[in-house]
């Protein structure tokens, strides 16, 4: 029987004995399978395959093949919050290049995030319960507040304005990183016969130059 979840409540699973060890090793298992195949190809019972217990014990943790990537997505954002923070607490401000090298580095450490925002996010929280989502739109609603703390730290004279336009900027650009960076050989192919190949450029430095210019436009 599938655990029910409601919000602000605890299911029986989060409170037994090693569950957000059982969660994690869910979680891995699918950001393994995810590094080999698409979304798409990903199953249940391709993660129950990765763990150490059976496919029906997953559904004490997660109800849906989705409810694991969120959780993937919402791991992924916890970890580039706490990169972001600590940008946030340097001990001194930094100019603007450094600073846009420092964000992009940030974002260039995060590969597994870049791709799951490449994904068709509607088919993945279309599918989730409420409370799930809720989690994962928390840590997510976390990275705006994260960034404009970043900004706030490091150029103290810019107005909440500026700030917000650079954020309102910025986070949809992130979409576009991992296909604009990430060529398959295919696609590198056939732009190449359609006579615009694909750039070489890094996660690193087109973040850093679309960091620059937004730094130059506030």
């Amino acid at each position: 029987m599938k655990a029910t979840v409601g919000i602000g409540k605890t299911s029986h699973a989060s409170t037994r004995p090693g569950a957000d060890g059982r969660r994690e090793e869910i979680v891995a298992a699918c950001a393994a399978l995810y590094a080999e195949k698409g979304f798409h190809d990903v199953t249940l019972k391709d993660v129950a395959s990765r763990t150490s217990f059976s496919r029906p014990s997953i559904y004490n943790y997660f109800e849906t093949k989705e409810e694991i990537f969120l959780a993937l997505f919402e791991r992924e954002y916890a970890a580039w919050n706490a990169d972001l923070s600590a940008l946030a607490a340097a001990p001194k401000p930094l100019a603007a290049e450094a600073f846009a090298r420092a964000l992009a580095a940030t974002v260039a450490r995060r590969p597994l995030l870049l791709r799951l925002l490449s994904t068709n996010l509607y088919d993945m929280e279309e599918n989730c319960r409420m409370e799930r989502l809720i989690a994962f739109k928390t840590e997510y609603g976390r990275s705006f507040a994260s960034v404009r703390a970043a900004l706030a730290r490091h150029f103290p004279s810019a107005s909440a304005a500026s700030r917000d336009g650079f954020v309102r900027l910025f986070f949809p650009f992130m979409f576009g990183i991992h296909p604009y960076v990430e060529v398959t050989p295919k696609q590198r192919a056939a732009m190449t016969e359609a006579g615009c190949p694909p750039e070489s450029l890094t996660a690193e430095a087109l973040v850093a130059d679309f960091a620059m210019q937004l730094i130059a436009r506030y």
